[in-house]
This record gives C-alpha cells, structure tokens and sequence, in this order.
C-alpha cells in the first residue's frame, strides 16, 4: 500500500502561482511514476502532469509551458509549480502512483493504482 497526501492548493489570482506537494508513504519502492489529475465539479478527472522514477515527464496541452512537475525520491515527494495561472485551472487536484512499469509515462487515470485525497485550487479572474 502507499499513502499519498496532498498540500499547498488555496485561492489565487488569474496569473499568480501555486506549488502543489505530494508526500508518499507505505511501500513506495514499488511505485514507477507519480501523476497529477484534477477534476472540476461536474466534469471527469483530466490528466495534468506525470514523472516517472527516472525523471521522464509529460504534461496536458493545457498545462505545458505553465506547469512544472518534480520528484524529491530521498523525500518520497512530488511537487507540482503552476504558475501563470488561469480560472479555467480552478479544480480540486489529485496526486496518484502508478505501480507498473510502462514504456512511456501514463496520463490515464485508469493505470494509477493509488490516489492522494485531494487539494482544491481556486483561481479567480
């Protein structure tokens, strides 16, 4: 089993940042990649971000150029930097722990085995 809690969401301005964390605890030696998904009210959860436990990453469209995902594996952590934030980011977002090695990254929410309980992110305009 791995735990993952989630920090650092809040309300912000249109153009300001946040930085999301992650912390993981449990059997975290087994996990391949750690993902970022957010979910608005009423809509399915999207993916955002991804690293795999040799750095590789991938991002949402939406969120390249803006995003920023990083690992801490000495601290079992991943951390999320959103600058230039918009109101279309406003959604609740999840970290999760994908435990199957996998050629490429996955951005499906299908392959993450566990998830974090959330953090909300407000931007208004």
């Amino acid at each position: 089993q791995v735990q993952l809690v989630e920090s650092g969401g809040g309300l912000v301005q249109a153009g300001g940042s946040l930085r999301l964390s992650c912390a993981a605890s449990g059997r975290t030696f087994s996990t391949y990649a750690m993902g970022w998904f957010r979910q608005a009210p009423g809509k399915e959860r999207d993916f955002v971000a991804v690293i795999n436990w040799i750095g590789d990453t991938n991002y949402a469209d939406s969120v390249k150029g803006r995003f920023t995902i990083s690992s801490d594996n000495a601290k079992n952590s991943v951390s999320l930097q959103m600058d230039s934030l918009k109101p279309e980011d406003t959604a609740n977002y999840y970290c999760a722990a994908d435990r199957r090695l996998k050629a490429r990254p996955s951005m499906n929410p299908i392959d993450y085995d566990y998830w974090g309980q959330g953090t909300q992110v407000t931007v208004s305009s």
